[in-house]
């Protein structure tokens, strides 16, 4: 299933982005709001956005920014993504890295250890995420793609 994600977007990794970005709603609806930056001098991040704590009455939003990297699954995500993802947060932010791989062991084992507020969301995860929402079987991962998002015509823009 995530490898028809990486089929769909190779032409075009810009749109990548727009999906991780909506992964992120379809495993928690708590994230209420993102905007995507621009595809180049983003700052280091593919999106904005805010996440609700609470009920609604009393909720407070809190900022976010997410980073998307559609690699293969044999490309491990490693210190040097995360640390630039770290390095992009602002005051009061936690990072969301939404990738179509993993992130190797001493990148993870450091954010942890270091208690860095990045939510990874992976290749198993998206799986889940998908499977959560009647997406189970990879024909149906295909259609929901080509429905929901579709590459433009000059897919390389």
């Amino acid at each position: 299933m995530v490898q028809c994600i990486r089929d769909h977007f190779s032409s075009w990794p810009v749109g990548f982005e727009q999906r991780a970005a909506q992964l992120t709603r379809m495993m928690d609806s708590n994230f209420v709001s993102y905007d995507l930056t621009r595809p180049s001098r983003d700052g280091g991040r593919d999106a904005i956005g805010e996440y609700r704590v609470g009920t609604e009455a009393s909720s407070i939003l809190i900022d976010f920014a997410l980073e998307a990297k559609c690699y293969a699954e044999v490309n491990s995500i490693g210190g040097r993504e995360i640390s630039r993802l770290i390095s992009r947060l602002r005051h009061r932010q936690f990072g969301v890295l939404v990738t179509t791989s993993f992130v190797n062991s001493q990148a993870y084992k450091e954010v942890k250890e270091d208690k860095h507020p990045i939510l990874v969301i992976a290749a198993s995860d998206i799986v889940e995420i998908l499977k959560r929402s009647e997406l189970n079987t990879p024909q149906l991962v295909v259609d929901w793609l080509q429905s929901n998002f579709p590459a433009p015509e000059n897919s390389s823009l």
